[in-house]
């Protein structure tokens, strides 16, 4: 008998084992670049199987990671039985209560479709196709980040199976330690069912996508500098520059181009800020307009379908010209002086500064593990990586911005935008980091239960 034939004798849902029909597809996540070596995929149908399927791994000595959508994970998962968690996909909103219960496999696009008509939400990202719980175990920053904090911090309670198998509900009432450290601190706890978290009203909402071709990047990014050090909390603004690919997929005005985006959401009524970026000329799109919590999705025009790529980012301490400098130039490929249609970020496939602050500065007194960010930007840089050669490419990129940048980034990074090479200390402070090893050595010494960037302890 071997491991496929007894996850078979104690769930209902589907299980693969290498050899299977189905099983390589299942096996791979998100990001398709990563390779997942794991003994089993199990697709549970509901929480009494990811109770089984953990107090089997417990009793045999395997390890079991835990994936929603795919999208986090890494190489961790090697020799783990992977349990996909989108079969959980209930959703309930209690309108009045201004509260939502989760599912594990439920995504935002999901749940804005059923927050909308209340005129509620949740601290939605910028992708549809992200899975709720496991963008807001990482602390989950998005669109309302500046006003309402880290998407962790609003979690009521989490539904759990420990890493005997054991089920819960875990609240501040019921177990206040646990209850700190699935809020931002990762999966590296226990298994996550389900989540009941806060929704709040969101208000008439303006914003949407403005591009330039990228020779308009010096004034953008001074343009941005200005804008965000003006901007209510209430408005979040997102510079970055793309190279959009040459398919038909890609709306043609924009085919293999070089260009710079703003991206923008915020209450109607306080986007005055934005008058910096209207004195740019050149425009090539301008779709601001009054919004629908389902639409902030879409903002971004980011993929809907898995692909290969490596990540990186660095929190950045300021976004002062010597940062403009980098982006312009380390961050543009070519020499300095050359002409701006012959410069390019490839191999990368975008350069993202994300404005924080607001909310973020401030965490409530009750917040999570992920607890807030000092740093006002966010830089993230991505590339495809469908080879080893490719992948190296982009690293190599995205290292040199990096370097170049040494005196402007803080060493600290988001949960949620690891990548290879990267550990889950750099995402916490280390009195955070020595509360979270400790909570897990309560709750999941033997690795039970394996998030995909784990805590050493």
């Amino acid at each position: 008998m071997g491991i496929g034939s007894d996850l078979r004798r104690v769930v209902r849902g589907r299980v693969l084992v290498a050899g299977d029909e189905g099983f390589e597809g299942a096996r791979t996540p998100w990001n398709v670049a990563v390779e997942q070596r794991v003994s089993a995929v199990v697709e549970v149908a509901d929480a009494a199987d990811v109770a089984a399927v953990v107090e089997y791994a417990a009793k045999v000595g395997v390890a079991v990671t835990v994936q929603g959508t795919g999208h986090g994970a890494s190489a961790a998962a090697d020799g783990t039985v992977l349990v996909q968690t989108g079969g959980l996909a209930d959703i309930a909103v209690d309108a009045g209560a201004r509260t939502a219960r989760v599912g594990a496999g439920v995504r935002w696009g999901a749940l804005s479709e059923r927050t909308a008509p209340y005129g509620l939400a949740g601290a939605v990202g910028s992708s549809p196709v992200v899975g709720v719980t496991g963008y807001t175990l990482g602390g989950g920053l998005g669109w309302f980040a500046r006003s309402r904090g880290f998407a962790a911090n609003a979690v009521r309670a989490a539904e759990v199976v420990l890493a005997d198998g054991t089920r819960m509900r875990v609240t501040a009432e019921s177990d206040p330690e646990l209850f700190w450290a699935l809020r931002g601190g990762g999966g590296d706890f226990a298994v996550v069912t389900g989540l009941e978290f806060e929704l709040f009203e969101t208000g008439p909402l303006y914003g949407g996508r403005m591009l330039w071709d990228a020779e308009r990047a010096a004034e953008v990014f001074a343009a941005f500098r200005e804008a965000t050090a003006e901007a209510d909390e209430r408005l979040s603004i997102w510079v970055t520059l793309v190279r959009f690919p040459p398919f038909p997929q890609v709306p043609e005005p924009l085919r293999g181009r070089i260009m710079i985006a703003v991206d923008v959401v915020g209450a109607e009524g306080i986007t005055g800020p934005l008058h910096r970026f209207e004195a740019i000329p050149g425009v090539v799109l301008d779709n601001r307009r009054p919004l629908e919590v389902t639409e902030l999705g879409g903002i971004c025009m980011e993929p809907t379908a898995p692909s290969p790529a490596r990540v990186r980012a660095e929190l950045l301490t300021d976004f002062s010209p010597h940062v403009t400098d980098v982006l312009l130039g380390t961050a543009m490929a070519g020499a300095a002086d050359a002409p701006g249609p012959e410069r390019s970020i490839a191999p990368l496939a975008l350069v993202q500064v994300r404005q924080l602050g607001g909310a973020l500065y401030r965490p409530r007194a009750d917040a999570g593990a992920a607890g807030g960010i000092r740093e006002p930007y966010l830089l993230s840089m991505l590339g495809p990586a469908p080879t080893p050669d490719h992948a190296a490419a982009v690293a190599e990129r995205q290292r040199s911005i990096t370097a170049a940048l040494h005196s402007h980034v803080s060493g600290r990074k988001p949960l949620t935008y690891l990548d290879a090479g990267d550990s889950a200390a750099q995402a916490f402070s280390p009195d955070t980091l020595t509360r979270l090893r400790s909570i897990k050595r309560r709750y999941n010494e033997q690795g039970t239960v394996r998030s995909s960037f784990p805590f050493a302890i």
